[in-house]
């Protein structure tokens, strides 16, 4: 049963509902050992592999046609709605080829900061350079987001920074809340901010190797992902606010 229910889930994961829906259709009316050409029009090579694994791991089963076509449309269904609660992108910034679409890091971040209507948590270790960014951050300011950074302090204030990222983030949003990581403790007394991540809602984060700088939107080779959906991103940004809330993290006047 276990290979049976591996093979549903390897079908379904690779072709459509629609196929999932006319496969089902010619499994329910044939008996196990009279399954011919099961294909429900072309089929990828991939596919033709993960229909012929179906139809191994059947034949040894007592599960009859009918059975087997509603575990089908069950697990396709429970497949496209799970797919739908969480998307991940692939988030890249650099030479591309045409071979594996991605998107840039720019854009990504640009795409968090958009879609916060309520609160937005950002952490880096620098930033400056940021001009397109800054315009989202000023328009998500003035859609009464709450916005919140966490950033490395610089070397002038015990961090480990040449510039002052705090001071160049309140040039661009000055009512934003800025925390920093001070007391480290024995365990991370030589660590720093070097997460670079950005939440909004709980809904959208981006986690990429990108600090805030023109050249990391633009010019570098960053590499990141992009999610929307249940549950990574409410857990992201639950984490962080928590740091905040129990004093990991403290305000940047503090």
């Amino acid at each position: 049963m276990r290979e049976l229910l591996a093979a549903v889930s390897e079908l379904v994961s690779i072709v459509s509902y629609d196929r999932v829906a006319a496969l089902a259709a010619k499994i329910r009316a044939v008996q196990v050992e009279k399954t011919g050409d099961l294909r429900a029009g072309a089929m990828s090579a991939k596919a033709e592999n993960a229909l012929k694994g179906l139809v191994v791991a059947w034949k040894p089963s007592t599960i009859s046609g009918e059975t087997l076509a509603a575990m089908l449309l069950a697990a396709a269904h429970a497949f496209r709605h799970a797919e739908s609660r969480q998307r991940v992108e692939l988030v890249w910034t650099g030479p591309t080829t045409e071979l594996v679409p991605a998107r840039r890091t720019e854009q990504a971040l640009i795409q968090v900061i958009d879609a916060a209507q309520h609160r937005l948590f950002i952490t880096s270790y620098v930033a400056y350079d940021i001009e397109s960014v800054a315009r989202a951050l000023k328009l998500a300011a003035k859609r009464g987001v709450k916005i919140e950074f966490l950033m490395e302090l610089s070397s002038a204030q015990g961090g480990k920074v040449s510039i002052d990222p705090i001071g160049n983030l309140k040039k661009i949003v000055p009512n934003a809340l800025f925390y920093v990581w001070k007391d480290k403790g024995a365990a991370f007394v030589n660590g720093s901010v070097h997460a670079k991540v950005a939440v909004a809602d709980g809904a959208y984060c981006f986690i990429t190797s990108a600090n805030l700088t023109g050249y990391a939107m633009d010019q570098n080779m960053e590499a990141g992902v992009l999610i929307s959906g249940d549950p990574l991103p409410e857990e992201l940004h639950r984490h962080l606010e928590a740091l905040a809330m129990t004093g990991v993290v403290v305000p940047a006047d503090d």
